[in-house]
């Protein structure tokens, strides 16, 4: 397309197009295994905007590719037009009517967000997706989505009142439930919504179109059915039968993949909260055949929930480190499970249902164990269920548990016959599928695993997905149960529903869409199954050379091809976790994990290059990663991007030069060292409005930030003193002094030893530079050389089985991470992670073990808030602080629920990224810092943390260290 053209189209909207290479990559995949590059990208701002995109695409034949969070599994999200993100900028709940239990929201509306704000009223809304808690109600409603709670609460075409729309003319028009008069007055107008209903008139008052429907469509009781347009719905209401029931054209528009018409408002029918009382049995079984025997008698009782999870599933957790600890209640080695969640308005009410369901599962003696978990157990095994979709990425190599057949729903009598042929035809192919999901409904997400790299197994992709079409037509199933038709399955809708209905699909979507500018390639006419694939058919692989050994991958390209797009990187500072603090802020796709995956496979795979890395876009991808490594645990595919990004940088460095500011950030170390020595002089220099600021300016540091101060200190002198006058009765400790510690955070390290040693440890200090700085600026070279010579010195402390003890997160967790990369001797560097300990985990180990009471700590009574360092929450955990602080048995210790404090080291420092560095601590850190009482303590472990608490709120922070050494009796 002519470029000026766009350039015009852009110039006219208030909100932004993009149309540069790297926002293109961004957006030419989703969740699914399809890649098609868009024409541009729009996030418009206003209903005008749209119209005005309307007109452009009728005007140019171009497409109009819909889009809120772009977690489609079967490629609704992704096509060659313009991709209209909505996501940004269409999220406003406009309006709420407790009484008769219906809100109003736009079509970006996060589903779990929209619960939030429901929840003090007392409603909430019931279709409740894996993908929850990044998933937007338009793209609900464009799927028909249903999620776990399907049984109880239906799914969203049952909740919509009416929808708001931009028809494909560019003109309004509000659907929503008509009765008989109402419904005829609409065949009165002049225009195309008139039209619309002129002709779906016609058409379903015809007698032997009916028929073919009701014949041909799947079985009306599978409540979770998304096979082609839902002109089955239609026919059952006072317009078309004997029903009394309103019409409403919702109930097309539900599912239609925004091929009919532009949403801008949805009006939604909410429940009342579930009962507060809660259960769930989790039923174990030695076979797939026994589980699914017991799902129609569990379904007799009224459950809220009955989900299955396979063998391979739950492997998958055990190599996840968030979804290890949700694990808990599996006893065994169970080939599959089923989880029965009951509620009840009472607790008598709800052990009759426990004892109830339990009979039946006695009853047909087919599962082995059936623990009971109440409370935030619940929700940790609902959890581990959720991320079954992304925990499939971590499948090392080339084969992947494939979105074909994922979506089958039969009636819940015909689920173990069907899966029985299914099996089957699995066995046929030589594959074993994985099995999840939504047993109760008559669903499960059955996946093939293959390699669609290669010919052959893209041959297997089409034939197995026709095969098992053939079999879902047989059970009169429907072969999109909640995922849609997309590319992967739209091939297949005449041999679902027969040809004649397709005809009247396809007439359908001319009613609507008469130039095809709505979505085109998906439900009629669509693109073929098997091509525009994400990855190039038997091509040869790109050889990528990387310094970090990234063999657990099998290379860097497929480290990164680990994302499949799933976006749990998309969810806001609403959510509990970290990841992506930069995406909270700024909303922007490339600052989410999987952008910049997804932009490192893109180049990384096309490139032309010698050096493949050296790529401008992924420069500019990698920018805003604060390296917090929150996505190294909360990716439930373990996307590593801060890895990634260090090697990026090492690259692209290396090619394009270190500029002076990284110099001086990744040598920090030593011009502190140096500094040390005359730190006086070297303090009142970066104090200097003059000389601190011309340094400031020079390095470009943002001129707001003060420089830490440098200091010299004789440690060893000082656990000389304290281990003379106190007697030592515990273990030997290795204390270990970082580069924080040693020349920036002095106290921090007097305090550390003072309190170990007043605790009764022998300590002995290990001083020692992590490298963190030399990775976080990708001075891989100067890191490796450090690991290199720490190694084996924490080899010998381990094998003496002294515990390295250490202060800063960052520091002392890249023994237990990075280092790992560095060396290929897994022996060693297993056991140098598993002897490297922030303090507050050794401490909380000695306290299980009653090496350590309360005795020693005030009996003051004190509140603590803990703000925890990112490397901590994502390679060890944030309750071992919380343990610990709780030793002074009147402290009453709470966590902040802060995500990133924005700082990350020197990223908060660096001028241009200032502004979005404490947007990101002003999100959630920082408000909950200012509504901390005055005499309340605030606690981080983190040295940049505790700078950023201070720069934003003038609070001083604490490292627990600190406040325990504070808290002892003198």
């Amino acid at each position: 397309m002519n470029k000026n053209l766009l350039e015009g189209l852009g110039a006219s909207l208030q909100g932004q197009l993009l149309s540069d290479e790297l926002t293109k990559a961004l957006y030419a995949t989703d969740a699914s295994v399809y890649r098609k590059i868009p024409l541009a990208v729009t996030f418009p701002e206003t209903k005008d905007d749209i119209k005005k995109i309307i007109r452009f695409a009728n005007e140019n034949e171009v497409g109009i590719i819909p889009r809120t969070a772009g977690t489609s599994l079967a490629g609704q999200c992704v096509g060659d037009g313009i991709v209209v993100d909505v996501s940004r900028n269409f999220t406003k709940i406009l309006s709420l009517d407790v009484d008769k239990k219906q809100i109003t929201v736009q079509p970006g509306v996060i589903r779990d967000e929209l619960n939030q704000y429901l929840a003090p009223h007392g409603l909430f809304f019931g279709p409740n997706t894996s993908t929850a808690n990044r998933c937007m109600i338009g793209g609900m409603v464009g799927n028909n989505s249903s999620g776990t709670t399907s049984i109880q609460y239906g799914v969203t075409r049952d909740k919509i009142i009416s929808m708001k729309t931009i028809l494909s003319d560019g003109s309004d028009a509000e659907f929503t439930s008509l009765s008989v008069d109402e419904f005829q007055k609409k065949l009165e107008g002049d225009n195309l919504e008139s039209s619309i209903y002129k002709n779906i008139y016609k058409e379903l008052s015809d007698k032997e179109i009916k028929e073919e429907i009701l014949e041909q469509f799947p079985k009306p009781e599978i409540h979770r059915r998304n096979t082609g347009y839902a002109v089955d719905e239609l026919l059952h209401n006072s317009v078309f039968s004997e029903n009394s029931a309103d019409f409403n054209m919702c109930q097309l528009l539900s599912g239609s993949e925004g091929t009919l018409a532009f949403t801008t408002e949805i009006t939604l029918q909410l429940d009342d909260l579930p009962p507060a009382y809660a259960a769930m049995v989790v039923t174990h079984y030695h076979t797939l055949e026994d589980c699914l025997l017991d799902v129609a008698p569990v379904m007799e009782h009224s459950l809220h929930l009955c989900e299955m999870m396979d063998k391979v599933i739950l492997d998958c957790t055990k190599n996840n480190r968030e979804q290890l600890k949700n694990r808990f209640f599996v006893e065994g080695d169970p080939a599959a499970l089923l989880m029965l969640e009951l509620k009840a308005n009472s607790q008598e009410d709800l052990d009759a249902q426990i004892a109830s369901l339990q009979a039946t599962v006695d009853k047909s003696g087919l599962s082995y164990a059936n623990p009971v978990l109440y409370g935030a157990d619940i929700n940790k095994a609902i959890e581990l269920r959720k991320a079954g979709l992304g925990l499939l990425g971590n499948m090392v190599g080339d084969k992947k548990a494939v979105a074909c057949i994922e979506d089958t729903a039969v009636a819940v009598e015909d689920l173990s016959a069907f899966i029985a042929e299914f099996t089957a035809i699995m066995k046929g192919y030589n594959q074993s599928a994985v099995y999840y999901a939504h047993a109760g409904a008559g669903e499960l997400h059955l996946r093939p695993i293959l390699d669609l790299k290669k010919k052959t197994d893209v041959g297997l992709f089409r034939d197995i997905t026709t095969d098992v079409a053939k079999l879902t037509k047989k059970y009169k199933g429907s072969f999109s149960g909640e995922h849609g038709d997309g590319i992967v399955r739209a091939e297949f809708i005449p041999l679902m529903i027969g040809e004649k209905n397709y005809e009247l699909l396809k007439r359908v979507k001319s009613y609507f869409d008469p130039k095809n500018i709505f979505n085109p390639g998906k439900i009629v006419d669509a693109y073929p199954m098997d091509e525009s694939l994400r990855y190039e058919i038997d091509r040869e692989e790109p050889e990528v050379e990387t310094l970090l050994d990234f063999s657990d991958s099998q290379g860097i390209l497929r480290a990164a091809e680990k994302c499949n797009g799933s976006g749990d990187c998309r969810k806001t500072e609403s959510m509990k976790g970290a990841m992506c603090p930069s995406y909270h802020a700024t909303r922007n796709e490339q600052h989410t994990t999987r952008g910049r995956a997804n932009a490192l496979r893109e180049f990384l795979t096309n490139s032309d290059k010698v050096n493949k890395f050296d790529q401008k876009e992924l420069k500019e991808v990698f920018d805003y990663c604060l390296s917090c490594k929150a996505c190294s645990s909360e990716c439930p595919s373990n996307v590593d991007i801060a890895t990634l990004k260090a090697e990026f940088l090492y690259q692209y460095q290396e090619e394009n030069g270190y500029s002076l500011r990284s110099k001086l950030f990744a040598h920090n170390t030593k011009l502190n060292k140096l500094g040390s020595k005359v730190s006086g002089l070297t303090n009142a220099m970066y104090d200097s409005s003059l000389i601190g600021g011309l340094l400031k300016k020079t390095a470009n540091v943002a001129p707001q930030r003060s420089l830490p101060k440098v200091s010299s200190f004789n440690f060893d002198k000082h656990l000389q003193l304290f281990k003379e006058q106190n007697t030592t009765n515990k273990r030997k400790v290795v204390l270990y002094i970082d580069e924080f510690s040693h020349y920036l955070d002095i106290e921090l390290g007097k305090d550390a030893i003072e309190l170990l040693v007043k605790l009764g440890y022998d300590v002995q200090l290990f001083y020692a530079e992590s490298g963190r700085t030399y990775l976080s600026k990708g001075f891989l070279k100067q890191a490796k050389i450090l690991a290199l010579e720490n190694i084996p010195k924490l080899k010998k402390f381990a094998d003496d089985q002294l515990p390295v003890i250490g202060l800063e997160p960052s520091a002392v967790l890249t023994f237990r991470d990075e280092y790992k990369r560095f060396v290929n001797d897994t022996e060693t560097t297993n056991a140098i992670a598993l002897n490297s300990y922030l303090l507050e985990e050794f401490l909380a180990q000695e306290i299980q073990k009653g090496e350590l009471t309360s005795d020693l700590f005030t009996k003051e009574a004190k509140t603590v808030k803990i703000h925890s360092h990112c490397h901590q929450k994502s390679l060890s955990n944030q309750k071992v602080t919380f343990d610990v602080l709780n030793l002074p048995e009147n402290y009453s210790v709470s966590i902040i629920s802060s995500g990133c404090c924005g700082m990350a080291g020197s990223f908060g420092y660096e001028k241009e990224h200032y502004e979005v560095s404490m947007q990101i601590g002003e999100l959630k850190l920082f408000p909950a810092v200012r509504k901390s009482p005055e005499d309340s303590i605030i606690s981080a472990n983190g040295t940049s943390c505790r700078h950023q608490i201070y720069d934003g709120t003038k609070r001083k922070a604490l490292h627990p260290v600190t406040i325990l050494k504070n808290a002892l009796i003198k």
